[in-house]
């Protein structure tokens, strides 16, 4: 089954980071939350596995943590105790998942010989995980320090905690900083600082070598 959808992979992996960013779209953001955004985070972890099922070590390192992170969205449906624990034992699960898978697009981004479709979509997708690790960021250091980030509850709106931050990390990581939420705590301020670094040097570096690799391409040609 693997061999057959692994082809796929990196189109599965994008789709599901798109519709974990934009599914609150279509979907009401509390529901969307509550429900949908646990099983596509599970989902994306496992287009992950598939995308390093030639690496097995790393792959049964992921199936690991697919298993961990139902386990705990289980119990957070039928028990309330210990939730802030729980809840940084999940944040800790998907962190280590996009280390690995950042690590992994970008080594794949990088050693490719041809610059192809299947390379832009893993350069996309590795975009878009640096954001989600600087969310899960925000997000731990939130559970861990309450208000160290300001406005996050906006008067009239249904956004959660969890949106908000998902929103400062990617406004962060694209240097746009509309300065609607603020990091306040030392804690908070150098996990921002270390956001922006990562979008910038992933676009400073590995684009401009991709579009160099591809100028190359065209010449050869």
């Amino acid at each position: 089954m693997l061999s057959k959808i692994y082809p796929y992979r990196f189109e599965m992996f994008l789709m599901s980071q798109l519709a974990i960013l934009f599914g609150s779209l279509v979907v009401p953001p509390q529901l969307f939350e509550s429900f949908f955004a646990p099983i596509l985070f599970q989902l994306n972890i496992f287009s992950g596995i598939i995308l390093l099922s030639k690496k097995r070590k790393l792959m049964w390192f992921l199936v690991i943590l697919l298993v961990i992170v139902g386990v705990v969205y289980g119990i957070t449906k039928t028990s309330i105790d210990s939730q802030k624990s729980i809840s940084i034992i999940q944040m800790g699960a998907y962190f280590l998942f996009y280390l690995i898978i950042t690590r992994e697009l970008i080594y794949q981004v990088w050693k490719a010989e041809n610059v192809n479709r299947k390379v832009i979509l893993g350069l996309i997708s590795g975009y878009i995980s640096l954001g989600l690790i600087g969310f899960f960021i925000c997000l731990s250091i939130e559970i861990s320090y309450p208000d160290s980030f300001t406005n996050l509850e906006v008067i009239g709106q249904t956004q959660d905690i969890a949106e908000r931050l998902m929103y400062f990390s990617y406004i962060t990581l694209l240097t746009i900083g509309y300065g609607d939420i603020h990091p306040v705590t030392v804690l908070a301020q150098k996990a921002s600082i270390l956001i922006g670094l990562m979008g910038q040097f992933y676009l400073v570096i590995l684009t401009a070598l991709i579009v160099g690799k591809y100028l190359n391409q065209k010449m050869s040609r």
